[in-house]
């Protein structure tokens, strides 16, 4: 007995989405190649940048689990990008400081990254990246926000490391 696999009637958005993040992702990785980083790197220095932080409130505004955090920290300070301090607001608590030579590889990974983000709108027709930005800022800011509980938790892929 041969049978068929049934028709999608809807198209695969989970295709669709983990394939473009995938892509983007490692054209991102590729650009920053340039200054020496990864973007996660340029995530927790840019979100740094903008006010006082823990490191548990940047591993959460960058979607970085502890023990990523960690270690992109302990990168980062190596480097001489970001170091460890005392916070002003709260003396048991610990900030994660971006250096002077931090604040040059944000601007031109601000640079990097607004021109990879351009690039992919621009090759979508007049007004189609406008609709596309618009659309996945609602389903981030709404359905698709909060992760669902399941009985199976789903692991994100890990990157390739080099």
């Amino acid at each position: 007995m041969t049978t068929s696999a049934p028709s999608r009637t809807v198209p695969d958005m989970s295709y669709l989405l983990m394939h473009t993040a995938h892509v983007l992702t490692t054209r991102m990785s590729a650009a920053f190649e340039e200054i020496g980083i990864t973007p996660r790197a340029y995530c927790v220095l840019f979100h740094a940048l903008e006010e006082e932080r823990t490191q548990i409130q940047l591993a959460e505004i960058s979607d970085l689990d502890k023990t990523t955090m960690v270690v992109t920290v302990d990168e980062l300070e190596k480097a001489g990008l970001a170091e460890r301090r005392p916070s002003s607001r709260d003396r048991r608590a610990r900030v994660i400081s971006v250096t002077e030579a931090g604040e040059r590889i944000v601007a031109e990974g601000t640079r990097i990254a607004d021109g990879v983000h351009r690039e992919v709108l621009e090759a979508l027709p007049d007004g189609e990246g406008e609709v596309l930005v618009s659309a996945l800022t609602r389903l981030a800011e709404g359905l698709l926000s909060t992760p669902v509980e399941c009985d199976r938790p789903v692991r994100r892929t890990r990157q390739a490391r080099k």
